[in-house]
């Protein structure tokens, strides 16, 4: 009797303990599941990315917040920068476009928006997103690549459009600015 008691008590620790770790296992799952929601959703709110497969592969890829608000913000600072000058129309559209964004939770991130649209960023900042976004852009579907262009170059399109043209007689885009949106578009293909 005290031998099958034993046996009892002990059967019941270990059966407890193993709903005790598939419980752990569970919860585990359930919490990087909520992670990968919250990065997700950080990374489309950065980047102002919102094509789902993109992000879900920009989460494969294991692409930081930081790195996906540089994709996003550096096209729009060189279209703003295009004619050698960033217009104040243009200043707007890209405070506007980081205001909805990660950008406008952080101070230092602001700062350096600010920064660069007040001086001109060094060419080796276009240089090092070209070479990041060509590297990227292999790692893509054709399908996803696509639309990553799409959600970029649309934004910083947005800018380029925004000093519009003189008395609407002329182009919204000016020749530099279509040079420059024409150069960004070359890296995704």
């Amino acid at each position: 009797m005290k031998n099958q008691d034993f046996q009892s008590r002990h059967g019941k620790r270990l059966e407890d303990l193993f709903f005790h770790q598939q419980d752990q296992l569970l919860i585990e799952q359930f919490h990087r599941m909520e992670q990968m929601k919250k990065t997700k959703e950080c990374l489309s709110k950065v980047s102002g990315i919102k094509d789902d497969e993109v992000l879900n592969r920009l989460m494969e890829l294991d692409i930081p917040p930081q790195i996906a608000a540089s994709l996003a913000f550096i096209p729009l600072i060189e279209v703003a920068w295009a004619d050698g000058k960033v217009e104040e129309k243009e200043r707007g559209a890209v405070l506007k476009a980081a205001s909805k964004s990660f950008f406008a939770e952080s101070a230092g991130d602001m700062t350096l928006l600010a920064q660069w649209l007040s001086k001109r960023p060094p060419r080796s900042l276009l240089d090092a997103w070209t070479h990041y976004m060509e590297g990227l852009c292999q790692s893509l579907t054709p399908v996803q690549r696509e639309h990553l262009k799409q959600e970029l170059i649309g934004h910083a399109r947005q800018v380029a459009e925004a000093a519009g043209g003189f008395l609407g007689l002329t182009s919204k885009i000016s020749e530099a600015e279509r040079k420059t949106l024409e150069y960004l578009e070359s890296v995704f293909d």
